[in-house]
């Protein structure tokens, strides 16, 4: 056992996803899958899956030969087949005498920090009783979702949401691959490795390595260990929990980004971009600083006080995430201005006027590079 490793036998509360290509794959990979988490939870150890196949299954339910592309054909998809997944996944774990519960979340259930709250209770009350939460996008409301998003994405948001010690991301090779097609053990930072020689045959899932490494940084800023793994493989969970060399290992990180901070720079979506002076950005990047009026060169995008806004440095390069305490219209009025100036637009208050503060704004220097996407806003 690689040393390492070992923390993963002390995890605690785990998150297992599985994505639709394993399924399609393995009929019976669910029953794989339950036996092993039946195997390896006990009274201190929790497993949560997040589980993607509810499009695939449709598709069959419905009778679709191929995949269709109006939306609403496939939210009929999504809603068809999400009976069948939940049903093959309470079966599944009946036969093991544990209990399952459906969990169907959008982005903007983690997007609303009440409805976010919400169902961090309600998962936390479900682990107690010993219950296998199955989380899943909800894809028959969730449009962008369908279109754009991905459970790997899901399963890193869920990660600081139950505070998890291990993320394992199930797929259909053997880990991450260097270009010659070998297993790489162990990864500190997500790098653009690819994902080894391409395998013929229909995109069954949305995700891919690319997202799944990215997904591994937004955990491990969260607190959790990643392994990129072989759902196909027998007795792989037990396997990665005993501490064992399977799949690509991403140990935790040193310091932990704080659940706030950590929410508006991987689950928040901006509403605009602020574009900053030189002095700002390297302020923001330090991320012990507030954005002030002086600061900013400009803005893009309509958003309202309280939204997500990106932050720039004036080569466009992004720097930081943050809520805005003003509107679109009054930080293009603030903008550049200080003191006389502002008091003659915002009157005497205007001294302390702070376009982000510090307390609701994470600099994307804390993020590894991957997690973030580094591209010019």
């Amino acid at each position: 056992m690689a040393d390492s490793r070992l923390a993963l036998t002390q995890a605690r509360r785990l998150i297992v996803k599985i994505g639709s290509r394993s399924l399609a794959q393995d009929a019976a990979l669910t029953q794989t899958i339950a036996a092993q988490v039946a195997g390896i939870q006990d009274e201190r150890r929790r497993v949560l899956i997040v589980s993607s196949g509810a499009i695939a299954l449709g598709l069959q339910r419905l009778g679709y030969t191929s995949r269709p592309t109006e939306m609403a054909r496939l939210q009929a998809a999504a809603s068809a087949g999400q009976v069948e997944l939940m049903r093959r996944w309470d079966e599944a774990f009946r036969v093991h005498q544990l209990t399952t519960a459906q969990i169907l979340l959008t982005h903007a259930d983690l997007a609303d920090r009440e409805r976010l709250n919400n169902a961090r209770e309600a998962i936390a009350a479900l682990l107690e009783t010993g219950a296998v939460p199955i989380i899943n996008e909800n894809d028959t409301v969730a449009t962008d979702e369908i279109r754009f998003g991905d459970n790997d994405q899901l399963a890193a948001m869920v990660a600081p949401l139950v505070g998890a010690d291990l993320l394992i991301l199930l797929t259909d090779v053997d880990g991450v691959l260097d270009p010659g097609g070998a297993r790489i053990p162990e990864m500190r930072a997500a790098q653009d490795v690819g994902a080894g020689p391409a395998k013929n045959g229909e995109r069954v899932g949305s995700g891919g390595m690319p997202s799944k490494l990215s997904a591994a940084e937004k955990a491990r800023h969260a607190g959790a260990a990643v392994v990129v793994a072989n759902g196909l493989r027998p007795d792989v969970l037990s396997r990665i929990v005993a501490g064992e060399d399977e799949g690509t290992f991403f140990p935790r990180i040193g310091e932990v980004l704080r659940a706030r901070k950590h929410w508006i720079l991987f689950t928040l979506r901006p509403k605009g971009t602020l574009l900053l002076d030189a002095g700002a950005a390297v302020a923001i990047r330090s991320g012990t600083s507030s954005l002030l009026p002086v600061g900013v060169l400009g803005l893009r995008g309509q958003f309202n006080p309280g939204d997500s806004v990106r932050l720039v440095d004036p080569d466009g390069l992004e720097v930081g995430r943050g809520l805005t305490r003003l509107g679109a219209l009054d930080v293009a009025s603030a903008a550049g201005k200080r003191g006389p100036e502002l008091e003659m637009r915002f009157g005497p208050a205007s001294r302390d006027l702070v376009v982000v503060h510090k307390d609701d704004l994470a600099s994307v220097s804390a993020a590894a590079p991957g997690s973030i996407p580094a591209k010019k806003a």
